[in-house]
């Protein structure tokens, strides 16, 4: 409660730094508010949040700049097999500050995304994931699929 209450006095909105390895999205931006996709729920960050250490899972980073520009990201990875599929992975850090800062391995803006290709993919993902080769092979169609439905989700289709 105490950094809650110091933060607002410092400053009036959030400042959001989101890196990937190859990439920096925000730089110490200030924006209005960061939703994010964590292990232990959905949550809606704003200056002065409890400070936290949060790990993403699948899902959507939606930035809020202000009233008027909001973005949406969703991740990427490529595994050690060559495959690609779709994953969030990292870190978001709230900082006593009124700071976040949000470590991913790949992000990407949501109006990248097909949801032609995401439905063929899911499908696809869907038949390996209950009849594939090998273990080995189901088990990453299975991070395949809920990632997939994630991001069908997110998009708003089926």
């Amino acid at each position: 409660r105490w950094y809650a209450t110091e933060a607002s006095a410092s400053t009036s909105g959030l400042r959001l730094s989101f890196v990937l390895p190859h990439q920096t999205i925000y730089k110490g931006v200030e924006v209005q508010q960061v939703n994010i996709a964590a292990t232990s729920g959905d949550m809606g960050i704003l200056a002065s949040h409890v400070p936290s250490i949060e790990q993403l899972r699948p899902g959507v980073v939606e930035v809020i700049e202000n009233a008027n520009a909001t973005k949406k990201f969703f991740g990427e990875y490529t595994n050690k097999l060559g495959t690609n599929y779709l994953v969030s992975g990292g870190f978001a850090i709230i900082n006593p500050n009124s700071s976040l800062d949000i470590n991913a391995v790949e992000a990407f803006p949501l109006e990248d995304f097909s949801p032609e290709a995401i439905r063929a993919n899911l499908a696809e993902a869907q038949r390996t994931a209950t009849s594939g080769s090998s273990e080995e092979e189901r088990n990453i169609a299975k991070v395949e699929v809920e990632v997939l439905e994630s991001l069908q989700s997110a998009l708003g289709s089926k």
